[in-house]
């Protein structure tokens, strides 16, 4: 199944669970775009390097909430699911799960 859609995220990190909406689009040239959302703060960033192969699923995103950081996700989509890691620079790396999110999930024209 795509990558392509919105996904709920949980990221268990060091601070705590922080859960987040990612949407992931591809363009009809091939190339991988996509945004993410944190549901506490509000910060929407778009994902950087994004790229997808089978079942595996890469990007970059830079994040100033709840402190500046730069993080690497390898993730891989088994279905409606998604599972892998997110790393910080020198942190260890965190536990990645999350689900595809349904039309009726999502409000429209919005990651929430």
């Amino acid at each position: 199944m795509s990558a392509e859609g919105t996904w709920s995220l949980t990221i268990d990190t060091p601070l705590g669970k922080q859960q987040a909406r990612v949407q992931l689009t591809v363009q009809p040239d091939g190339a991988w775009h996509g945004t993410a959302v944190d549901l506490k703060s509000g910060e929407l960033v778009p994902l950087t390097d994004v790229t997808v192969r089978g079942d595996a699923v890469a990007y970059r995103q830079s994040i100033t909430k709840p402190m500046r950081l730069h993080l690497v996700f390898d993730l891989t989509v088994d279905g409606d699911r998604l599972s892998g890691k997110a790393k910080a620079g020198r942190l260890p790396g965190s536990k990645v799960s999350g689900n595809r999110v349904t039309e009726t999930e999502a409000e429209p024209g919005t990651l929430r």
